[in-house]
Order: structure tokens, then sequence, then C-alpha cells
């Protein structure tokens, strides 16, 4: 039969959702989708779904994150709440038979052979909903007339990015971030938070409940460092991870995070977005900046050394910052428009991404410098996605020959850090900044992997802080979490 003028038979259609819908007939999700370890977002997401007013729930992220899991622990927090399996519908909408029906269609049938009514809704969880047709303004459609269905969709967040209006989703729906593992939850997995830490919504009383821990609370340094060589990917973590073989671990995950994070991002989803003509450029873009991460980006350089336009690689920049595959930081001031014009940092969302895509193998184990990169990334990595989660501005400062690696720019909470190899590091970069913004002072620390005893920026002659990285990683990761509890609750 030609494959031309093949069409589905009804059949097909229901086949197809009674095979994502395991649950309709066994009463729970198979372990084989949901996994045993829940995350903070999975924890807390249902219950924004049976309180009222409902608002929908968005949840973006790279690629190999998490996300559908955390849909699927989802629909088991809903079943052990009580609400009937058969109310809660899984859609991955990128099969082919659901990509050509339009979403309303679909939601309408369901509604309909579910009998649902505004006090029994529907709960429908539409993974990768950007391959839907106006996706958007079929949920405002939902939102607007109040259809009997509470929805929590899925996509990476270039995608949910095309053809999108903007408005459609202002006070209908709200946007939850997942990020790769942070530190904090990465000792979760093996029992080893330190049970004393309190963490609250604000970063300074997050470092100064860190503080007050004994040396015996910390995990070994060998945890640390398998989390910055290995990368906070879940599906890494759980299923590939071997804690007594370090390089067994590390290639695994280069070679994982090389194909799903990096080719595809580069080589599929971001041409299909934005229709990139040549694919193979904004890989080779991605290398050069993995080759200088956590350096000043030059985009005449760039444009150089790959013979396109510096407005081509401003705007692969761009795609690359959507997928969640980097980020930027652009060069601290009190003026928004020197803000704006000075040169930006260029960071990666997980070091292990930097480390696949230039397949660095075992060399970060033996290589300082690689070791330097790999600190700095990390810490980049866990202020932004603090900042994702709050709100707050994060940048780094330079200034002639002086500069801070990064400057978080909450307007109640305002901190500036500088990374080093060492606790014997200068201070006259923190010394400088302090003086040239008052409003530091005395809100300003060295962190660094050997930096010994935790001293607040009150507790010593010099007013600035030292703290080790362990423990500041604990302590941003503690204040991500309140973070992105706090935006549920307030939906």
């Amino acid at each position: 039969m030609s494959t031309d003028t093949w069409k589905p038979d009804p059949s097909d259609y229901y086949d197809a959702l009674a095979g994502q819908n395991p649950w309709h007939s066994l009463g729970y999700v198979p372990e084989g989708l949901s996994y045993n370890k829940e995350r903070l977002l999975t924890q807390k997401l249902w219950k924004t779904l049976v309180d009222k007013p409902w608002r929908f729930q968005v949840v973006l992220g790279p690629r190999r994150v998490g996300k559908t899991v955390c849909l699927y622990q989802t629909i088991q927090q809903l079943i052990k709440y009580g609400i009937p399996p058969k109310r809660l519908w899984f859609m991955r909408m990128d099969h082919p038979l659901f990509l050509d029906y339009p979403l309303g269609g679909w939601v309408k049938s369901l509604i309909l052979h579910e009998k649902a009514t505004p006090e029994k809704p529907l709960y429908l969880f539409l993974d990768e909903v950007n391959y839907s047709q106006k996706w958007d303004l079929w949920m405002k459609t939902f939102y607007d007339e109040k259809w009997p269905v509470q929805i929590v969709a899925t996509s990476s967040s270039v995608a949910a990015l095309r053809d999108r209006r903007i408005e459609s989703g202002i006070g209908r729906w709200s946007e939850q971030f997942l990020t790769p593992y942070n530190f904090l939850e990465f000792l979760e997995l093996s029992n080893s938070v330190p049970e004393e830490f309190q963490p609250t919504s604000s970063l300074s009383e997050c470092l100064s409940s860190a503080a007050k821990l004994t040396s015996d609370s910390f995990p070994s340094p060998e945890k640390l460092n398998l989390y910055m060589l290995v990368g906070g990917f879940p599906e890494i973590i759980l299923n590939e991870l071997d804690a007594d073989n370090l390089e067994t671990s590390m290639l695994r995950s280069q070679q994982t995070l090389r194909n799903e994070a990096v080719q595809r991002v580069t080589g599929m989803d971001l041409p299909q977005v934005f229709h990139v003509q040549h694919p193979i450029e904004l890989e080779r873009l991605l290398y050069l900046l993995a080759g200088q991460m956590c350096g000043l980006i030059s985009a005449n350089k760039l444009s150089s050394s790959l013979a396109i336009t510096r407005q081509t690689i401003l705007q692969y920049i761009d795609y690359l910052e959507k997928a969640f595959l980097v980020f930027t930081l652009p060069s601290y001031s009190n003026s928004e428009d020197s803000i704006q014009r000075r040169g930006r940092k260029i960071f990666f969302v997980d070091g292990a991404v930097r480390n696949a895509a230039l397949q660095r193998g075992i060399t970060p184990t033996t290589d300082a410098n690689e070791r330097g990169f790999l600190i700095e990334n990390v810490v980049a990595s866990h202020l932004y996605a603090l900042s994702i989660q709050n709100g707050a501005r994060l940048f780094h400062w330079r200034e002639r020959q002086q500069e801070v690696d990064f400057v978080y720019d909450n307007p109640s909470d305002r901190l500036a850090f500088e990374v080093a190899s060492g606790p014997r590091h200068s201070l006259k970069n923190l010394n400088a900044f302090r003086e040239r913004y008052p409003a530091f002072s005395d809100r300003c620390f060295l962190v660094s992997p050997q930096a010994g005893a935790i001293e607040m920026p009150g507790e010593n002659k010099n007013g600035i802080g030292r703290i080790p990285l362990d423990a500041f990683l604990i302590a941003v990761s503690g204040c991500i979490g309140q973070a992105l509890e706090n935006r549920l609750i307030s939906k």
C-alpha cells in the first residue's frame, strides 16, 4: 500500500492514546516511566493543579533534563491524592498521529468521552506541546472559555517560543523552569545533605546558614568532584553513574550529552525552529564557545574564525541561549546603557555539556586549567538557575584591568563573588568593586575549594567573606529550591 494514500483508522488514534496512558487500566504509573526519585518541582507542581484559582503550567528546560518524567510523576501524585486515573490524560504531541489534528479537537473529544465538568475536570499533560499548531491560542481559549480542564505542558524553551503570542499566556499559565540537578539535589540522591542546613529565599541567609555547619557536615570532596565532572542531567546520574569509576562515568556522560544535548539541538531542533540554513555553522560556533567558556565573547573574532557575519554570530548565540545550552552575562554598571554596550561572558548551563562538545575525555581530571573553568562555571550555573527562579539579575564586572566574577543584583539582597583556586587569592578586585559600588560593602565573598573555615563579611577586618565551594553550592541550591516553591505558591 502506498504511504501517500494511507489514512489512519479511528481505532489507531484510540490505540495510540491508550498506549500513552497505562494507568487507566493499571491504576498507577509504571515505575519505568516515573522512577522513584522526585525532584522538587514534581513534589510541588501537582498541588497547583488542585488548588484554585486555576492556572495552567508550562514546564521549560533543556533536552534530557527530565521534563517528561516530571509529567509522569505529577500524574502519580494526583492518583495518590485521589483523582481517578481515567481523568488523567497524557498526550505526546509529537506523535505522528497527533501532529495534524487540532488540539482543541482532541480536548473536546476527551471532555465528551469522560463527561468532564468544572467539579470533575480532566487533567491534561501535553508533552512537547509546541508540536501542536496554535497551541498557545488553544490554551488561551481553554482558559478564557472555562473548559473543564487543567493543563501541564512541556517544551524546550526554544520551541515554546515558535509562533508564540506572548499576550496569550498572561494570567493564564505560569512558566516553570527545570534545570539540571543542582548540588543539593545531587547530594539528596545519596542522603548526604547536611541536616543542620536551613534554606530560605534569601541568598544572604542561606550563606549564613551554611556558615554554621561543621566541617563534618559537608560531603566528601569526591562527591563535589564527581558532580562537576559528570554533570547534573538526571538520565546520567540515575542510570549511568558509576561512583566507583569516575572515568567511565565521565565518558558515558560525554557520549550521551554530545548526542542528545549538543548534536541533536544544533543539528535538528534549532534549524527546524529558526530555519537555520547551515546547521554545521551553528555546531562549530558552539565548539568555539566551549573553548572560551568563562571568557568574554568577541563576535568579531568568532565571525572571522567561522567566515560568517557578526550579526549571524550574535543571532546564533541567542538561539543557543534559548535552547538552554549556554547563557551569557553582561557587565555590571549603574547605567543600563553601559550594561548593554559592554562585553558579555559565556557560560554553559552545565559544564559537562561543554566537556561533551569538546570531547575532553578524562582531561578535566588532571588539567588544573580545565578544573578552574569547571569551578567557575558551576558557580555561574547555580547563580543563573537562582536568577531564573527569583527574577534577580546576574552580571560579571569588568572595568579596565579590574574584574569580579559574579554580581548577584537582587535589589533586596545584593552580593558579589570572586571565584579562586585557593584561599590566598588577591582581594584587590573585590575591594575595588566595593569602593566603586558602596551598596555592596560587607556583601562580597571569595569562593574557593580550599577556603578553609567559613567567614561572613563582618567577621574579619577586610570585610570580605570566605566560603568553600561546596558550602557555597549548598547555600545557592537551597535558595533555588525556596525560590521555586515561592513561584509555585504564587502561581
